[in-house]
């Protein structure tokens, strides 16, 4: 006897036989027991869900000689012919091939016509979503008011192609793609009756890699059992169907985790040697990382994925990887996996990106072996004191900047009580001089020619420019968001012949903006919108401000600047700060009002 494909064989003939779509499936047995059958349905949704399969079961339903009823008798005539495709008032029509409005039109002109075998003709068209604009124009009519024995399904898996018009005349029913469960269930008594013998943890894996679709799974069970010599186990449906089992994603993970590229080049080629697909293999190990993520996260998460078979293993795993890390990871693999259709050689691209998962690892171990480190030599500041938590390093700053109030007190008491009359003159001159000079930490550095910036900073050049400004930074945001990040904080204060010179608030700000790759992306700006090419200079707006004060009070005019409150508490306490600095360093000095 000829042999049939399974999903064939095992096609659902009665309601009762679908697996996964219980919510249609009671919506239409009671329309079809209540005689409220609509005119016009649409069942969307992904491949191998039983769209079709529920049509043709409507169809018998709606025509069983026994009478209307929620289920079909498969018994009858009209029942046993509709099953095998040979009553002409029940038509299966595909639209990818029958597409135009001309094939259209021909059905139109037949619908108006009683069905000659059954009670009601019924329209099938699978992949709807085909028709070309003309051909749904010319379907819109009948499809809204089709005659009484007239019923029409529409299928398809995009239904967001359909117009709007078509969709507002049907029922639509969304099916779902099937649960794990339900297709293991499924699977295992198919193969008890087919005498296929199958390990469980096979047929669960059959089932992931049909995501969802009952037709895909049970084609790829008739295809391992033609392979195998009557029992189906896990590693022959791992090498039959390409797949990777999750022991060589937790190797790849150990080795991103311990940051060893040479090992996961290893692991790289021997999957390459078995004939894996390196975009496969990319996708599946995103996956792995988003089990682990879930299962890290999420108490319990065990139920949130189908791939987890052991969640001890995936719960050891996810321990050893901080969240941050898993989020890093997960984010630098989508963006791979998007890279990835688009690769001429994807091998490649996977290897830079296990590679890439590994420099982020060695460079967040770099930073934490430096941290210690950082806050050692921090500690020898202070007098050999260690800082052991955020408390303690906050009660430490404190006296430390209450010891140098009182220093400088004493300094300066001493200062203006140790000389006479003329030396307390000379003194105040002196004191009179270094305030007006500009302070500059040793984090600082100011341009070359800070003159001629001073001397610019009202010139029409700089007006502008400052005019366009705006316009700069949006054209920066469009090159690149993250340089903009930065970018923003700084001011325009003055423009000499080919050069800006932008003020900043924030140090860090100021450093990573002079980065070379940063400095070309805002250079090549400038040249687009200013309409002129000019080199960028930076320099702190505290020390901008205090050489602007020291030009105007050596040309003898008054400026008229207006501080804020914050700005006027800084200049205030300015002294005890580059001390703070210069003890300390910038990145431990924090400011508080």
């Amino acid at each position: 006897m000829e042999h049939i494909a399974l999903y064939r064989a095992w096609r659902p003939q009665s309601f009762h036989d679908m697996v996964g779509q219980q919510h249609i499936i009671q919506t239409l047995q009671n329309a079809i027991r209540e005689q409220r059958v609509s005119h016009a349905y649409l069942f969307s949704g992904p491949r191998g869900t039983g769209k079709t399969t529920a049509a043709k079961v409507l169809a018998k339903a709606v025509n069983c000689e026994r009478g209307a009823g929620p289920e079909p008798c498969n018994e009858c005539p009209s029942c046993l012919r509709i099953t095998a495709g040979n009553v002409m008032d029940v038509q299966e029509i595909d639209a990818a091939s029958n597409r135009g409005v001309e094939e259209i039109r021909d059905l139109r002109d037949k619908v108006k016509y009683a069905p000659t075998e059954v009670r009601r003709k019924v329209y099938i068209i699978d992949e709807v979503h085909m028709l070309t604009t003309e051909a749904f124009n010319a379907l819109l009519k009948t499809l809204e008011e089709p005659p009484p024995h007239v019923m029409f399904i529409l299928a398809t898996t995009e239904p967001h192609k359909l117009p709007a018009t078509i969709i507002s005349r049907c029922q639509r029913f969304d099916f779902r793609r099937v649960s794990l469960e339900e297709q293991t269930g499924l699977l295992t008594e198919i193969c008890e009756k087919e005498g296929i013998a199958a390990d469980a943890d096979a047929l669960q894996y059959i089932a992931r890699l049909s995501d969802g679709g009952m037709r895909d799974a049970l084609s790829i069970l008739d295809q391992i059992s033609s392979f195998t010599d009557g029992h189906v186990t896990y590693q022959q449906v791992l090498g039959m169907t390409g797949g990777i089992p999750s022991e060589q994603f937790a190797r790849l993970a150990t080795a991103i985790l311990e940051g060893d590229m040479g090992l996961l080049l290893e692991l790289v080629e021997q999957l390459m040697h078995e004939g894996k697909s390196a975009d496969k293999c990319l996708e599946n190990l995103l996956y792995y990382f988003r089990d682990l993520l879930m299962i890290k996260m999420v108490p319990g998460a065990d139920h949130l994925t189908d791939r987890v078979l052991n969640p001890a293993d995936f719960r050891d795993m996810a321990a050893a990887f901080s969240r941050d890390r898993l989020f890093t990871i997960v984010e630098t693999l989508t963006r791979y996996l998007s890279e990835m259709k688009y690769a001429t050689h994807p091998q490649t691209l996977f290897e830079v990106a296990l590679m890439k998962l590994c420099s982020l690892q060695q460079e967040e171990a770099t930073v934490q072996e430096a941290a210690p480190n950082f806050a050692a030599t921090a500690s020898s500041h202070s007098g050999g004191q260690p800082q052991t938590a955020d408390s303690g390093e906050l009660e430490l700053l404190r006296r430390q900047i209450t010891a140098l109030e009182k220093k400088l007190e004493q300094a300066l008491q001493s200062g203006a009580v140790s000389g006479g009359g003329r030396d307390q003159g000379a003194a105040k001159k002196q004191a009179t001089a270094q305030s007006q000079a500009p302070r500059v930490s040793s984090h600082s550095k100011l341009p070359p020619q800070l003159d001629k910036f001073i001397a610019g900073k009202d010139s029409a050049d700089f007006a502008d420019v400052y005019k366009q400004w705006s316009l700069v930074l949006q054209g920066v945001k469009e090159e690149k968001v993250t340089v903009h990040a930065w970018f923003v904080d700084g001011e325009p204060v003055s423009v000499m012949e080919d050069a800006v010179l932008v003020a900043f608030k924030n140090t860090i700000h100021r450093d990573t903006t002079e980065k070379p790759a940063n400095r070309q992306v805002i250079e090549n700006v400038f040249a687009a919108r200013l309409g002129k090419p000019y080199r960028l200079v930076t320099m702190m707006q505290r020390d901008w401000n205090e050489a602007a004060v020291k030009s105007v009070a050596q040309t003898g005019t008054e400026e008229l600047r207006l501080e804020h409150e914050h700005e006027a508490a800084d200049a205030q306490t300015e002294p005890w700060i580059d001390e703070a600095i210069q003890l300390f360093g910038e990145d431990l000095v924090v400011i508080k009002e």
